[in-house]
């Protein structure tokens, strides 16, 4: 398991990751097979928050008992690679939006995301500054 995470880290995204296990941080953070990965285009609100503490608590109910697999974009932000990853073959950043529990980060989406936003998650989450 370590020399596969090492092999993703040295050829990102030319190796997919695979879920030996997955942990979430976050509603926009997970870390699969030990590596950290920043769901790309997905802004979600902070563990700080009684909505983002909802939010990852959606989010390990999604993903438990799942295959996840990201491909990253060869980017990082602090200590987490940075990517797009799916949930049995499903887009993880566009169920997590679709489901009112984060919005559309455009400039990093190209806004990919932006129709999947809810009326009830756009007047209640606050998009950060960055985004």
């Amino acid at each position: 398991m370590i020399r596969h995470v090492m092999m993703v880290v040295l050829a990102l995204s030319a190796t997919p990751l695979l879920a030996g296990g997955v942990q979430v941080r976050d509603a926009d953070t997970i870390v699969v097979s030990g590596t950290p990965v920043r769901l790309q285009g997905v802004d979600a609100p902070e563990l700080g928050t009684a909505a983002g503490r909802d939010a990852r608590r959606w989010m390990v109910n999604y993903l438990g008992g799942k295959r996840v697999t990201c491909d990253l974009t060869g980017e990082r932000t602090h200590d987490r690679f940075v990517g797009v990853c799916y949930a049995d073959g499903n887009d993880i950043g566009a169920a997590v939006i679709a489901a009112g529990h984060a919005l559309d980060c455009r400039r990093y989406s190209g806004g990919r995301y932006r129709h999947l936003e809810t009326p009830a998650a756009k007047s209640r989450l606050r998009r950060a500054g960055y985004c």
